[in-house]
């Protein structure tokens, strides 16, 4: 998670109480003090931007739509699978969407994107290995990345070596641990967020129409 950084006013210490040295110190307080209201205001705009998105993303949620055998319609039924398995979350294109939205509101979306790009590594031909496996690990396993991932430090070293002589399963040991990490944090909290139950809310709703 990322910390955003508070500013802190300078203050002059007296006997029982607190002086701001300057004025116009205050006002930069109270500048800080609308900064943080505004970002604790965040997850609430995050969760009606992703609510418009999620209902641009499927427009059938509008239409009120009813059950259907074609792959471009998601169903109610399909959405209460996710809450099977990660791995029935996971296996799911448009799972795999929503879900990451929630991570990006955690500031945890670097996890789904390594998850994926192994995913898709695995199917690369062998001559592409090397530079793919090389491009992997700068953005998410080297202690630099710019979007790295929570493994620890035997795992990192495990895999700096295997990307050496590259194969398809170099980097599996760390997506289990990312898998991992996410199946007991993120996901339970997923299943309990306002993006997931708004969605299958809608969903059951317009079944009925």
């Amino acid at each position: 998670m990322r910390a955003a950084a508070i500013s802190t006013p300078k203050l002059d210490k007296m006997p029982g109480m607190f002086f701001s040295a300057n004025p116009k110190e205050l006002k930069g307080t109270a500048h800080s003090l609308l900064d943080d209201k505004m970002q604790k205001r965040r997850p609430k705009t995050f969760g009606m931007d992703m609510k418009a998105y999620l209902r641009s993303m499927i427009p059938h949620l509008e239409s009120g739509m009813k059950s259907s055998k074609s792959k471009d319609i998601l169903s109610a039924a399909e959405v209460m699978q996710w809450s099977l398995s990660l791995e029935k979350l996971l296996a799911n294109q448009t799972g795999q969407k929503v879900f990451g939205s929630f991570l990006k509101s955690e500031f945890s979306e670097e996890n789904i994107e390594f998850w994926l790009a192994c995913e898709d590594y695995k199917k690369t031909e062998s001559d592409l290995l090397p530079c793919k496996a090389e491009e992997i690990y700068k953005v998410f396993v080297h202690s630099d990345a710019a979007k790295q991932i929570n493994i620890d430090f035997r795992t990192r070293e495990s895999t700096a070596k295997k990307i050496k002589a590259p194969t398809l399963t170099c980097f599996d040991e760390a997506q289990k641990v990312i898998y991992t990490l996410m199946e007991k944090d993120s996901y339970p909290r997923f299943l309990k967020s306002d993006i997931y139950l708004n969605l299958l809310n809608d969903l059951q709703a317009n079944s009925l129409k």
